[in-house]
């Protein structure tokens, strides 16, 4: 009856000693990327016609579908015809899978080389179903000799036909005044 009543005393301690207590934080779910891409290069065509090309150096995904590019992204559309229109470039840029949305941080520019247009602001958003390019913030925008600065603006995403929401000045670029 001793050793009956030993081996159950032994064998609870041994039972109890091998249940650890769960830390709650190391069952919190990950929120971090689950792929990750580097020199990534993505194209983007339309009846076998390079409508846009994004390039970055590096691209994180999320289990949500968002895309974060936190070196920098850059994304070039097309003409019609396949040549090069304008250019869009941002120090981060981010991907929202269910707004299909696209938006850039930092100091972003937009060129559109035919139009001699220049774009600069802090923010930009590229609607690719709705083909637009939009922001809120301020924006400064070169076209040709015209120079305009102002908050807010939505244009078409080749930058060839925009309007702005808020204009703070503009003024004229002279000859041979570097900006």
């Amino acid at each position: 009856m001793k050793r009956l009543f030993l081996l159950g005393y032994f064998a609870t301690l041994v039972f109890s000693s091998c249940r650890e207590d769960v830390d709650a934080n190391a069952l919190q779910v990950y929120e971090g990327p689950v792929n990750i891409g580097i020199n990534i290069h993505v194209i983007h065509s339309d009846s076998a016609i390079v409508r846009s090309e994004i390039r970055a150096p590096r691209q994180l995904e999320f289990l949500t579908g968002n895309m974060e590019f936190p070196d920098g992204i850059e994304i070039e559309f097309f003409n019609v015809d396949g040549t090069l229109g304008t250019t869009l470039k941002a120090d981060r840029g981010y991907f929202d899978k269910e707004k299909n949305l696209y938006r850039g941080e930092g100091n972003v520019q937009v060129d559109n080389e035919e139009e001699n247009q220049h774009l600069q602001s802090e923010e930009l958003f590229w609607d690719p179903t709705k083909k637009l390019i939009y922001t809120d913030a301020f924006v400064t925008i070169r076209d040709n000799e015209l120079l305009l600065n102002g908050t807010g603006m939505v244009a078409d995403e080749s930058f060839t036909n925009y309007s702005m929401k808020n204009i703070r000045d503009s003024r004229t670029i002279l000859p041979g005044e570097e900006l």
